[in-house]
């Protein structure tokens, strides 16, 4: 290993460590099976090539040039707080929509059993198997497909899931995904309208009802085609 090699790789540790302990703990995430997950699935993989050096900084990245709205990494504190509320356990079957760069499947997939990742985008779709191919993510399956077509008709398939994660904000939590939860399973997503989101736990507590929190606010891109609610009132 060269000098130069060894000290580029001394400073992407330091930039990892400095992620984790400035901006993921101070959001109260304490799960050590996150913070270990983030040490080890490397979020500069999976970042463009161009934005690598912006891997571990407070925001999202764009994964398209030019930039194509909603079509980015979410900040690393916003996966990591998902992901600890989600709470995945070895045994689960896991949905999530809105691939990316397909970091947060590799993270899900460290957790869970197996993982289904869509994503509308194809060329991101692509983009994120070779990432997770390169991550040995041999338990996660990305889709090129549009989720929210005719009722999550490509949701449904593989049905129940034990987890459901929207990686993007919608206008509400479309009962269609809620009915695809297994007793016990759990849905987050980012839920509301700038410049106030909120950040949406759903559980699945009975044939027909569900326990929902929100115990946090943050403002992420929308998901694309997802059903909006009806603005009109008598």
């Amino acid at each position: 290993m060269t000098t130069d090699t060894a000290a580029r790789d001394t400073n992407l540790e330091q930039a990892r460590f400095n992620m984790i302990e400035q901006q993921i703990r101070p959001w109260e995430v304490l799960d050590s099976r996150v913070l270990g997950l983030l040490e080890v699935v490397h979020r500069e993989d999976f970042a463009p090539e161009s934005l690598r050096s912006l891997a571990f900084a407070d925001m999202e990245l764009p994964l398209t040039q030019p930039a194509v709205d909603g079509q980015v990494m979410l900040a690393p504190r916003v996966e990591a707080r998902l992901l600890q509320d989600l709470a995945v356990q070895p045994g689960d079957r896991v949905l999530e929509i809105g691939t990316g760069s397909g970091h947060m499947a590799a993270l899900l997939g460290r957790l869970a059993n197996r993982v289904v990742s869509l994503e509308i985008d194809e060329a991101l779709a692509r983009s994120a198997r070779e990432h997770l191919q390169k991550a040995d993510a041999g338990n996660v399956d990305v889709r090129a497909i549009d989720a929210a077509a005719n009722g999550f008709a490509a949701c449904r398939a593989d049905a129940p899931w034990d987890v459901i994660l929207l990686s993007g904000s919608v206008a509400e939590v479309p009962a269609d995904l809620l009915e695809l939860l297994s007793p016990g399973g759990r849905l987050a997503a980012i839920v509301g309208e700038e410049p106030v989101m909120r950040a949406t736990l759903v559980t699945r507590t009975g044939d027909s009802a569900f326990h929902t929190t929100q115990p946090w606010d943050t403002v992420a891109p929308r998901l694309r085609n997802f059903p909006q609610p009806s603005r009109f009132h008598f």
